[in-house]
């Protein structure tokens, strides 16, 4: 019987977030590390707004005016607040830029129940400047995914199950991707073309709070490209040795640009 797939939003209240500091040792992501200031100048951190509250997701910064996220992240929103160049989500970063926009585009399919066509972008009403701390990313194209494949992903999400907390410090982990085939021995039928899932060393992967973050590889010429949108973990929980599951950017590039036009 095939597991339940589980969306990895981070409910809060009144832009105000429950952090811990990670203890020595302590795993985060799910076993992942610490990430260096400045090492995932793509990277996004977002408070997104609705009728029913807030809540917090992760995102990647693909062109001067446009985040890429999970189409859960921007699905019924009314106002986002997007902190890029930021590290430790409990301080001010004299590196970090944060900017408040309601413009969005949510793919015009997206499934809320069943995760298909999970891909949102946010839009900000003038273009950023790049800097040390804040650059874009290209995306991967067609034939540029593949089963064994490498994928590093970032986020502030949970470290743990028994945690619900987001950690203060961004984190990442490196996971490996396995085909679609596979994963359906885990998720069944509810693994799609436009998904692709990945495993770790026994519980590596994404958990709740990392949604929209960016899965990256690199292109071989020593640049990251975005590979994956985090969409979706077991329903059984993250630590669980069960595949993290991504949607496919370069099954949405020809959409993603459509919309945004050149990046």
């Amino acid at each position: 019987m095939s597991k339940t797939l589980a969306v990895l939003l981070v409910y809060t209240s009144l832009f105000v977030f429950a952090h811990t500091f990670p203890k020595n040792g302590e795993t985060r992501i799910i076993s992942g590390e610490v990430a260096r200031a400045g090492q995932f100048t793509w990277q996004a951190a977002i408070y997104v707004t609705t009728a029913d509250g807030t809540y917090f997701c992760g995102g990647c910064l693909i062109g001067a005016q446009w985040v890429l996220t999970a189409g859960q992240c921007v699905y019924n929103a009314v106002q986002f607040t997007i902190r890029l160049g930021a590290y430790d989500l409990k301080v001010t970063d004299p590196n970090e830029v944060v900017l408040s926009t309601s413009l969005y585009t949510i793919h015009p399919d997206y499934n809320p129940l069943t995760l298909e066509n999970d891909v949102g972008l946010i839009q900000f009403h003038m273009p950023i400047t790049f800097t040390d701390y804040i650059q874009k990313i290209d995306m991967v194209s067609i034939g540029q995914v593949g089963a064994t494949d490498l994928v590093t992903v970032s986020g502030w999400g949970q470290t743990s199950d028994d945690v619900a907390e987001l950690s203060n410090v961004l984190n990442h982990v490196t996971l490996v991707l396995i085909s679609n085939t596979e994963c359906q021995t885990t998720y069944g039928s509810q693994i799609k073309d436009s998904m692709v899932c990945a495993v770790g060393n026994y519980n590596q992967g994404i958990c709740i709070g990392d949604t929209g973050s960016p899965g990256i590889k690199p292109d071989g010429f020593g640049n990251a490209i975005h590979l994956g949108i985090a969409s979706f973990v077991s329903i059984n929980g993250c630590e669980t040795a069960e595949p993290s599951g991504f949607t496919r950017t370069d099954i949405y590039r020809d959409w993603i640009l459509n919309v945004t036009g050149p990046l």
